[in-house]
């Protein structure tokens, strides 16, 4: 049994069509895009916590920017193998948008899950300072839903390599 074929379709996937890769690019904009408005709405009206405006503000413009640089053409490999200096700018750049995503990911996380219950009454007496429920809510729950699809992602991996383990076993006759 011969795996070149299976290592030919690894190496260059087939692609998906032009209009079902634009509609998933637009889909994966529209949080981007909601927290930079959220964040912007309300970016005075967290005295609470007044980094969480400006997290989703910044996690908004940098995920916006991922996903119009994975747009461009300089990210995709020539087929000879060598690589153009173009190519290897936009990994790089790639690359460090990540990690600082990462890195921020992480910093909204303590600045979020930290003051969880917020006060939401603005207008109240109380020495605790009040954050926006809509501004709160809508930070907590993004990144609640990154956690939930990380989780789903895990599962679903596990779940692909124990079905590989249990019908991918080779016969005996197989030369493997």
């Amino acid at each position: 049994m011969s795996n070149v074929g299976l290592i030919r379709r690894i190496r260059s996937p087939p692609q998906p069509p032009t209009p079902i890769l634009a509609c998933s690019k637009v889909m994966l904009c529209i949080m981007p895009i909601a927290q930079i408005a959220i964040g912007a709405s309300y970016l005075h009206d967290c005295p609470r916590q007044h980094y969480i405006p400006i997290y989703l503000v910044v996690v908004g413009v940098f995920g916006l920017l991922l996903a119009v640089l994975s747009c461009l053409p300089c990210v995709k490999e020539p087929d000879e193998g060598t690589s153009s200096p173009l190519s290897l700018f936009c990994t790089a750049w790639h690359s460090l948008v990540s990690t600082f995503l990462v890195g921020w990911f992480i910093a909204g996380n303590v600045w979020i899950y930290s003051i969880y219950q917020p006060n939401y009454n603005q207008t109240t007496t109380e020495v605790d300072p009040y954050c926006n429920k809509t501004l709160y809510l809508f930070a907590f729950w993004t990144t609640t839903l990154i956690y939930i699809l990380l989780g789903l992602f895990l599962l679903a991996g596990c779940c692909v390599l124990i079905c590989f383990f249990i019908f991918g076993k080779a016969d005996a006759d197989d030369d493997v």
